[in-house]
């Protein structure tokens, strides 16, 4: 059932990437919602199109442009979390730094999750039997490996190009990060994974559709994520209309704990 969830995520992802791509090739326009954040006709594609896809398995699904509007379902302990396209401003700029996010969270916590960026030709997967990365061409994954973080790489933190935050200069000097790499969307996450980086420290509002897929991934690498009280990242936060406390990712979990120990103590 895993397997079989996991491939139907992989198949909604890349059909909304695709809606996306299409809309990629043209002059098109972006609003501002009513929290400031851009949106394009191609988040509400993606969304349609990947609500569409998911639904077939009676599992709720919490969309981010279907709860901008008011309407999300009653998730109960299972549910899709979806990010029809993340990063719209990258979108905007055409960096191709922006991605399609599909996790699927279960009593609170992500189990999997569907990370593509189609502009790159670069997608990522994974769940408790693991994670891979795979090439997207025409549409389609091809060429899977699979993912391995590196704890002996040298310290390089993952920070977004579109935010930043004061105290995260503090604890690159801290932490001796040797170098900054810079990428939008959850792409952040998938560095981590596979190795390219082994800090994302967010000092910076995120919610449940940003960073579900990403986790579910970086997690079963064995990376971790936590708050800065040093419990993991949960779900299911309606409360707070599902809005992430801050957190920080690592490959691997007591980098993770005194990553979030300092971070607490900078921000105090």
């Amino acid at each position: 059932m895993t397997r079989a969830l996991l491939g139907l995520m992989e198949a909604a992802a890349l059909a909304g990437a695709r809606a996306i791509m299409d809309v990629y090739a043209t002059e098109f326009a972006a609003i501002d919602k009513a929290d400031g954040s851009p949106v394009t006709v191609a988040d509400a594609r993606s969304e349609a199109i990947i609500i569409a896809m998911l639904s077939e398995t009676g599992i709720p699904v919490l969309a981010e442009e279907s709860a901008a509007e008011g309407r999300v379902p009653e998730l109960g302990n299972r549910y899709f979390v979806v990010d029809p396209l993340d990063g719209t401003k990258e979108f905007i700029k055409r960096n191709g730094e922006f991605t399609v996010n599909i996790g699927l969270v279960e009593n609170g916590r992500p189990i999997l999750g569907v990370v593509l960026a189609p502009a790159m030709g670069e997608g990522y997967s994974g769940g408790a039997g693991g994670a891979e990365a795979f090439t997207i061409v025409d549409g389609a994954a091809t060429a899977r490996r699979s993912l391995k973080v590196d704890r002996d790489a040298e310290m390089r933190v993952v920070a977004s190009r579109s935010h930043g935050h004061a105290a995260l200069a503090r604890l690159c000097d801290e932490m001796d990060v040797v170098e900054d790499v810079s990428i939008g969307s959850s792409l952040k996450f998938c560095l981590l994974a596979r190795g390219a980086a082994r800090l994302y420290p967010r000092f910076t509002p995120t919610w449940e559709w940003d960073t579900a897929a990403g986790q579910a991934i970086l997690e079963a690498v064995g990376g971790s994520v936590l708050t800065l009280d040093g419990r993991p990242l949960g779900y299911g936060k309606s409360g707070s209309r599902h809005l992430n406390p801050f957190f920080v990712a690592a490959d691997e979990p007591e980098l993770a704990r005194t990553a979030a120990e300092r971070m607490a103590r900078l921000l105090a």
